[in-house]
């Protein structure tokens, strides 16, 4: 069974923590297949906002997690307890990976878990972690960094973002989803990254291009275009266009590209099918078009996209087998 085990300390914030534990605690399907088993680590009482809490366990426990997981530290003046850095340095060290939420990427740099690594976290708190610790290339425009082993989210809604991609690593897209609609959530924000490419917008009903987004949606094999959508929309092209950009803050062929790379990502996690195959199923026409944007938008061609997903999904048992 995968393990998270949470790595406490006192003056922790409790929204990362409690949100954390709750996408972690609950299995979405209700299926009686492995799912995570939960660890609350730590030295002694722990205060998390107004709230108080007992660990379960030990911070030795760390070490023999799959994930271990840095909630948000309240206070980022002072370095952060050496206890709890020495626990997630010595976790990472014996192969768990490891996971900050908001300010906790302050841990995992103080425990040099950082050094050379694009990392994220709170906004208001990106310029003390560049210059406290110049060896970690400090991004502050993104919702979370995937390094692999080492993961770093941004504040409040961004942990929930990074808590599911994590699900989506491990288990596969549609769990990952089931677990987005329990939690009432997108299933798949931007982490920032090139990896990774937005949902689509929600939009409110009576909205002028609310039908017209699903509408498109349903339709992205045929090669639609602005006029396409405009005329669909009963409207003017520029009339459509600052719809669009109101809406989705983008245009409406970069929105198109956007839900095909989508729809595109969810074929190769999902089927066997051939890039030539889900190319044409996505409407961009040739496995080499798809290739190109694919690789332009998401940082990765769809073959090596495919082994990434498809394989962190198969090794817990939650994901398809690997393609053919």
């Amino acid at each position: 069974m995968p393990s998270v085990a949470f790595a406490l300390a006192d003056g922790m914030l409790h929204f990362e923590l409690a949100v954390a534990c709750e996408i972690f605690g609950t299995d979405p399907t209700g299926s009686d297949g492995p799912w995570y088993d939960i660890a609350l680590c730590g030295s002694g009482t722990v205060r998390a906002g107004r709230f108080r809490m007992e660990p379960d366990h030990g911070f030795d426990r760390l070490v023999s997690a799959g994930t271990v997981v840095v909630p948000a530290l309240a206070d980022v003046d002072e370095p952060p307890p050496t206890a709890l850095v020495d626990a997630v340095r010595a976790a990472h060290g014996a192969g768990s990976r490891v996971v900050s939420l908001c300010t906790g990427a302050f841990v995992l740099a103080e425990a040099g878990l950082l050094d050379g690594l694009r990392a994220t976290t709170h906004w208001a708190h990106t310029g003390a972690l560049a210059a406290r610790y110049p060896r970690v290339e400090v991004d502050p425009a993104v919702l979370y960094v995937d390094n692999g082993r080492v993961l770093t989210s941004a504040g409040k809604a961004a942990a929930v973002d990074l808590c599911l991609h994590l699900i989506r690593l491990d288990h596969g897209s549609a769990v990952a989803n089931a677990a987005a609609r329990r939690l009432v959530v997108p299933p798949h924000r931007p982490g920032g990254q090139a990896q990774f490419v937005a949902a689509p917008v929600p939009v409110r009903n009576g909205h002028p291009v609310a039908d017209l987004l699903a509408w498109a949606v349903e339709r992205l094999e045929r090669p639609l275009t602005v006029e396409d959508l405009a005329r669909r929309a009963n409207m003017s092209s520029r009339n459509l266009a600052r719809h669009f950009r109101s809406t989705t803050g983008t245009t409406p062929l970069r929105w198109l590209l956007e839900q095909r790379i989508r729809r595109a990502q969810e074929l190769l996690e999902t089927t066997n099918d051939s890039v030539d195959l889900i190319a044409g199923a996505v409407g961009m026409g040739t496995a080499a078009t798809l290739r190109r944007h694919f690789n332009r938008t998401v940082g990765v061609p769809p073959d090596a996209y495919r082994r990434t997903f498809r394989d962190r999904g198969a090794q817990h048992g939650r994901g398809p087998g690997p393609a053919s």
